[in-house]
């Protein structure tokens, strides 16, 4: 009889498996759909009540900051984790994940190495558990999604959001990247937002408007995008 996926994966679940271990294991994932399975391993392990658990910890961190920022922040955040989560259960009923073949660079698997080092100093193991689902969600996403670690929507202190425009994500904090050791930024496919009042990336633009907007803010802004 053949083993299956499941029992072969790399797993927390499985006694004496480490964090370290486990971002060893998805940085041997070959392409995206690769990738996908063995995320979707990971996280579907975990109970809604583990994300609602998730939810309590970020509440608890940015309890200091204004009210309304906070309020408005903390449904953002809430509604990407409990989103993420169900996305992928129901990708992987669909069997989306075998059509994804584009492969997995070198730069994308560094990002568990930055994800093992973040859950390395929590004061138990469980919750190194569940700051690591924070980070296996937020891979899905940016690596095998191509969408921000941070949703179109969330907001920032100052007023911006995250923005989808013309196919394209804009973050007005990408540029602060070099300044977080565990900043996803580095991963992130977003783009610098424009300063605003100078530079506003074209509504519902052509390839050709698209493509000059994008070289323009390379070429003339020095943006980490």
């Amino acid at each position: 009889m053949h083993s299956s996926p499941e029992e072969n994966a790399v797993s927390p679940k499985k006694e004496g498996t480490t964090i370290s271990q486990i971002c060893l294991d998805l940085q041997q994932a070959k392409n995206r759909g690769d990738l996908a399975e063995r995320i979707s391993l990971l996280v579907l392990q975990h109970s809604p009540l583990d994300i609602q658990r998730m939810k309590q910890n970020f509440s608890n961190k940015i309890e200091d900051i204004p009210p309304e920022y906070r309020d408005r922040l903390a449904k953002k955040i809430t509604e990407h984790l409990l989103g993420t989560y169900q996305r992928i259960r129901l990708l992987q009923q669909q069997g989306v994940f075998k059509t994804m073949h584009e492969p997995v660079t070198d730069q994308q698997r560094k990002y568990w190495d930055m994800a093992g080092e973040q859950c390395r100093h929590n004061t138990s193991e469980d919750e190194s558990l569940i700051r690591f689902l924070k980070y296996l969600l937020a891979g899905f996403c940016m690596l095998v999604l191509h969408e921000p670690g941070h949703p179109a929507g969330t907001p920032f202190p100052g007023g911006d959001t995250v923005q989808f425009i013309g196919g394209i994500y804009y973050c007005p904090v990408r540029e602060k990247a070099n300044d977080v050791d565990a900043a996803l930024c580095p991963f992130c496919p977003a783009l610098q937002t424009p300063e605003i009042g100078y530079l506003r990336p074209p509504v519902n633009p052509s390839e050709h408007k698209k493509q000059e907007f994008i070289e323009h803010c390379h070429k003339f802004h020095n943006f980490n995008g």
